[in-house]
């Protein structure tokens, strides 16, 4: 009877350890809720911040200055024929260079939620990857460029940088160019500097792989930026479009906006578009 005894006590449960194995994961699982809870506040300020920008950062028509004005009326002259208005947006300079210094121009994509600062920083290509307008760590970070391309948009291809965001914000929004009447519907892209507006009409949408761009294509010499463009024109699905009947030259300067394509790690999803007025360069 003895013997049956202890065999009995060597088959009951550890209780205490079981409690200790509870006690431990409920507070495991109570941090990771917490974290992914900071995590969404954080996200949420920084998008809202984002958006209180885009509102105050227009400053009223009386203080629009006279090279802004001379500016408009010469794109309103060389854009007329093709019957494109530029958006007015009056931008506060000074207010956004206070705001981050790195801020140095503006995009807007009318139809999508792009309505955003442009940063570079000054040292690191993907600083803004995942760092907000404040500096802050995480998501959604800013639309940035890289520092192997210029801040005055005369480079053969500028490439700007957002993520795919899953409430459509930052560049969440450039899949809606997966649908064709997207695509035939809202064709430009106009970016914002302190000294002019640039207008750009998008030629092609389409899934590349995520290969550097910049890297891949040399596009300092003509056949590097002919190749981009017959790539990118050349890809065919179901989500991918082209606009043919827009001519794109070499000398010409391009505007490529690329994001992540959701459960498609080794691809981009990319929208290309061609600049209709002349930069000023710095």
């Amino acid at each position: 009877m003895t013997k049956n005894g202890k065999q009995n006590r060597k088959k009951e449960p550890n209780w205490r350890l079981y409690r200790i194995a509870g006690v431990v994961f409920a507070a495991v699982f109570v941090l990771c809720i917490g974290l992914i809870a900071g995590n969404h506040i954080r996200e949420k300020h920084a998008q809202e911040k984002l958006e209180e920008l885009a509102a105050e950062s227009v400053l009223p028509k009386a203080t629009e200055n006279k090279e802004t004005e001379t500016q408009e009326e010469t794109d309103g002259d060389l854009l007329s024929e093709l019957g494109i208005e530029i958006p007015e947006k009056n931008l506060d300079w000074e207010m956004l260079k206070e705001e981050n210094k790195d801020i140095y121009a503006w995009i807007y994509i009318p139809g999508t939620q792009v309505d955003y600062p442009v940063l570079q920083h000054e040292t690191e290509n993907d600083y803004y990857l995942n760092r907000n307008l404040d500096g802050s760590s995480g998501y959604p970070g800013c639309i940035y460029t890289q520092l192997l391309n210029r801040k005055d948009f005369t480079d053969p291809n500028t490439i700007l940088y957002g993520h795919n965001m899953k409430n459509g914000t930052m560049f969440g929004s450039l899949h809606e160019y997966e649908d064709n009447t997207f695509f035939e519907e809202h064709p430009y892209v106009y970016i914002y500097t302190p000294d002019e507006t640039l207008v750009y009409e998008i030629f092609a949408a389409a899934a590349l792989s995520n290969e550097h761009l910049l890297y891949k294509y040399d596009f300092t010499e003509e056949y590097g930026f002919e190749r981009f463009v017959e790539d990118i024109r050349e890809v065919r699905d179901m989500n991918s479009h082209v606009r043919e009947e827009v001519s794109i030259d070499d000398g010409d300067c391009l505007l490529t906006l690329s994001t992540c394509i959701k459960n498609q790690p080794n691809n981009r999803w990319i929208v290309s578009a061609v600049l209709l007025n002349s930069p000023t360069g710095e």
